[in-house]
């Protein structure tokens, strides 16, 4: 019965992934609102920004991935802060807890405030300055449909400020996980950023950045290190970019079929020899190509972070360099409310 209920949801699935491809095509060159694309877990963004595989009884996680969060979260509240590129600042706080033997659910806010640009009149005189921001409130519920696989949906309300101008956009995701212990795999297939726009910003209605996600991660034996791959923009298979060489010779179109389907890949390898530390390392080669055209350095597309669970508290930190002028620090630091009332 068990498999045959399994069966059921993944041909469900197969059948909405394809409907839903197929429209979003040809939307996807209008696409906007590519900060719902920053994840806001640093474990996440240290394995190369899409960790929707991860298994950990972390609330930021379910932002990459509704399923993932589950009842073993109890009830625990999340901060995070991260300085992203320029005068970027995002920040966020996270509630969630569990509901019955195999449900959870969890609520939160995240705020994108982008600094302060200068205001000009049509002569070209400067008129003051205006601030920019995005602010994200979610809700989310999860469901165990057995003990290995999970279900998840998250809906979002997207309001956008930017001078003068307003906009308000709502999306939902779709997420479920397969994670068997005994072997320590997790598999995750996740459809990421499905609505619109209800009010939009001046004549036309701008299109959220829907996509289709599939993740596997795996320990590598009895080993404590485990191996991340996510695949990523997979409604779309096209991804080309223009290479600017730091010579001024002539810039090319990248557009075969090995760098195509490297840019739908992040690579990730974490070293965690216990279930309260780990280390890990990403490497996203759409990051690294997509700054070919902004003079990046050596760090690009690599990003690295750790984490540490002590009493109830857990911090995490990750880095990243996508661009030789700036980079990028997340920061996450979360508490089990029920284990330190045990306490």
């Amino acid at each position: 019965m068990e498999r045959f209920r399994l069966s059921r949801y993944i041909a469900f699935l197969l059948l909405l992934i394809t409907t839903l491809a197929s429209k979003a095509q040809e939307k996807q060159e209008k696409a906007s609102y590519s900060f719902l694309e920053i994840p806001y877990s640093s474990h996440a963004f240290a394995l190369g920004g899409a960790g929707i595989a991860i298994i950990d009884d972390d609330v930021s996680l379910s932002g990459t991935n509704p399923g993932l969060l589950g009842p073993e979260i109890e009830k625990q509240v999340s901060f995070n802060y991260m300085h992203y590129l320029g005068d970027s600042n995002f920040a966020g706080v996270h509630y969630a807890q569990g509901v019955g033997r195999r449900g959870a659910w969890s609520a939160g806010i995240q705020y994108l405030g982008y600094g302060s640009a200068a205001s000009t009149n049509p002569d070209g005189t400067e008129a003051g300055s205006f601030s920019m921001k995005d602010i994200v409130v979610n809700g989310m519920y999860s469901h165990d449909f057995t003990d290995r696989l999970r279900g998840g949906i998250n809906i979002k309300m997207i309001s956008s400020n930017y001078e003068s101008y307003s906009a308000f956009a709502m999306a939902a995701d779709l997420g479920l996980n397969y994670y068997n212990e005994e072997t320590d795999m997790s598999l995750s297939l996740v459809l990421k950023n499905m609505g619109g726009q209800l009010k939009r910003f001046d004549q036309e209605y701008t299109h959220l950045p829907f996509d289709i996600q599939l993740g596997w991660m795996q320990r590598l034996g009895t080993s404590p290190f485990m191996l991340s791959v996510t695949a990523w923009h997979l409604n779309k298979w096209s991804l080309p970019y223009y290479t600017h060489p730091d010579n001024g010779g002539m810039s090319e179109l990248k557009d075969s079929f090995f760098s195509n389907l490297m840019r739908h890949l992040v690579f990730g390898l974490q070293y965690s020899p216990s279930e309260r530390f780990y280390i890990a390392l990403g490497y996203n080669n759409k990051t690294r190509t997509d700054m070919s055209t902004y003079k990046r350095n050596f760090l690009s597309g690599f990003s690295a972070g750790f984490g540490l669970k002590v009493k109830g508290f857990a911090l995490g930190a990750s880095y990243a360099q996508p661009h030789k002028a700036g980079s990028s620090v997340m920061v996450n630091l979360s508490m089990n409310i029920q284990e330190l009332l045990r306490r």
